[in-house]
């Protein structure tokens, strides 16, 4: 049986420490071995929804060994929350994160690098429990399905009437589309973009969701979901029955690492010299909490029956379950690849963006500065912006403005192009066209407080409150309009807006090492909004991409 391997980047700090390469043994002889328990030490462990419940269980159970020392919150907490979270540095009180995924460290790396903060330093072990990606169908109208091919073709090619939750909250639906991805023939990618574009029109928020659908949509329809979230469904709402039906051409799994977050860097700081009881004291502590998590990793990993019960395979992809709708056996599973998926996921971000945008962008002396690719920072806006803007759905409306200083008498904004349907190619094409002159406006410093304040206020005058009003603002320096308002009175306005019934989040994109990255971030707090920095010129594209679509801003949005 194929196992999925978790992709290892050279952004996150993989710390192997004792305990990783537990193959069997005893909990009891391994806590034996373990510094004496002073006092229990206090964790926290953050575990995905689907699997909170055995885990906060089998923690309870541990904590009240004798041979243990811990107190052990376990929070049940969505993995892209988890991740967001630890993304903007808010994260140093989780000791453990056990996610759905393994790319949730790619992703949780790519979140906190565009924000402009440092990578967490994550220790993967493997996984503790997995679940292969099936089709869910009701089965009340599973007959509807008889004599067909069910294989991730036909899901590409829509033979298969198909719902897909947000890829963006739900690892089963990511796999999926690594699965279809797959699955396209050479040479034929825009097959797989016309199969997002349309499975993103009125996609569900959460697969429970997709699975409420299912009851009224039309015959032979499926949902795509884990094995283990069919199992649960049957379990807790024995109403609605559902079947798992495993695609033909196979399947990738989900996966469910134990990710340990205890900064190890911590630990060899202090390590103690001659005479220093104080640094002494503190490596036994250190010691005894990452002896205390090991053990209770090691306690997970032995429960196997414990998470079949909840409908998981074991953390290698076998074990057999006794669950309504599913098989008893294993199913083979392929490996997921996180690079894939993150590419994935950004296009699938731009693709399904329903949003009216205004978009600013700084034209004023610095961006002339040349960077170390041989081009100007403005070429590199100007190309990163025309291939951002042809990806977007029709659904998008999209204006531009340009400022710096003093463009039309004191004003610092020059407005180039309303915020118009995308879906108009008379549009479309003028909103590249004005890109593509932003060269030859550039001029004078930079006003980015009083351009924001205006660009919010233009948004709400035309509010839509189908969709996301927003601005993008792309930027390389700090405010240098000493006539313009202050960023104190710039953010009292901002927060009064924000509370009403018309909210604009604003989202930033620093452009090189000279930008105000402090003032970004307060604008994005105030608004609602995000705060990116892109420092190396080959990141501008990933970087607006991200900030386009708004995703990594969870779940604060």
């Amino acid at each position: 049986m194929a196992v999925i391997v978790a992709a290892a980047t050279a952004s996150l700090a993989l710390v192997g420490i004792a305990g990783t390469a537990w193959a069997g043994g005893s909990l009891s002889a391994w806590l034996a071995s373990a510094p004496a328990c002073i006092e229990p030490v206090e964790l926290t462990v953050v575990a995905d929804t689907a699997i909170a419940r055995p885990v906060k269980e089998l923690a309870a159970e541990y904590d009240a060994r004798e041979d243990a020392c811990a107190r052990t919150e376990v929070v049940a907490q969505d993995s892209a929350d988890t991740s967001a979270l630890l993304a903007s540095g808010n994260g140093s009180d989780v000791d453990a994160w056990i996610p759905d995924s393994p790319v949730w460290l790619v992703r949780t790396a790519a979140s906190a690098r565009s924000l402009g903060r440092d990578v967490p330093d994550v220790a993967l072990e493997r996984s503790i429990a997995s679940s292969p990606v099936v089709f869910a169908a009701p089965v009340s109208g599973a007959d509807a399905l008889a004599g067909r091919t069910l294989d991730w073709n036909a899901v590409l090619t829509g033979e298969l009437p198909t719902l897909l939750a947000d890829p963006e909250a739900s690892s089963a639906s990511l796999n999926g589309l690594q699965a279809m991805e797959r699955a396209t023939p050479i040479g034929q990618a825009r097959e797989f973009t016309n199969a997002m574009i349309r499975l993103s029109d009125g996609a569900p928020t959460r697969v429970d969701a997709a699975f409420s659908s299912l009851a009224v949509s039309p015959p032979g329809t499926v949902a795509i979901a884990s094995e283990q979230q069919v199992a649960m469904h049957n379990h807790d709402d024995a109403a609605t029955p559902l079947l798992a039906l495993y695609p033909a051409d196979g399947t990738l799994a989900l996966q469910f690492p134990f990710l340990r977050m205890l900064d190890e860097s911590e630990l060899a700081k202090n390590q103690p010299a001659d005479g220093e009881a104080a640094k002494d004291e503190e490596s036994e502590r250190l010691a005894q909490r990452a002896a205390q998590l090991n053990a209770l990793k090691i306690a997970l990993w032995d429960a196997s029956d414990r998470f079949a019960a909840e409908g998981f395979r074991d953390g290698t992809g076998g074990g057999e379950l006794e669950q309504d709708g599913v098989i008893a056996d294993a199913t083979e599973v392929g490996s997921a690849a996180a690079s894939a998926q993150v590419a994935i996921l950004r296009n699938w971000g731009v693709l399904s963006l329903r949003s009216r945008i205004l978009s600013v962008i700084d034209v004023s002396g610095s961006m002339e500065e040349p960077t170390v690719t041989g081009l100007r920072r403005i070429d590199l806006v100007t190309q990163a912006a025309s291939s951002t803007v042809s990806q977007l759905s029709e659904a998008v409306d999209v204006g531009l403005w340009a400022f710096s200083t003093a463009r039309i008498g004191d004003q610092d904004w020059e407005p180039l192009s309303g915020i118009e349907p995308l879906a108009e190619d008379e549009h479309r094409t003028e909103v590249l066209d004005v890109i593509g002159s932003l060269p030859g406006r550039l001029g004078g410093a930079t006003g980015l407080y009083d351009t924001t304040l205006a660009a919010v206020q233009a948004v709400r005058e035309h509010y839509d409150p189908e969709n996301v009003n927003s601005v993008l603002l792309l930027t390389d320096g700090r405010n240098e309009d000493e006539n313009g308002i202050s960023r104190e009175t710039l953010l009292d306005e901002l927060a009064a807006i924000t509370g009403s019934d018309r909210p604009v989040p604003v989202v930033l994109v620093g452009v090189g090492p000279d930008t105000d990255l402090e003032s970004m971030r307060l604008i994005a707090e105030a608004t609602g909004g995000a705060a990116y920095s892109a420092q190396r010129p080959e990141d501008l594209k990933t970087v607006l991409t991200d900030a386009l679509s708004q995703r990594s801003c969870r779940p604060n949005c």
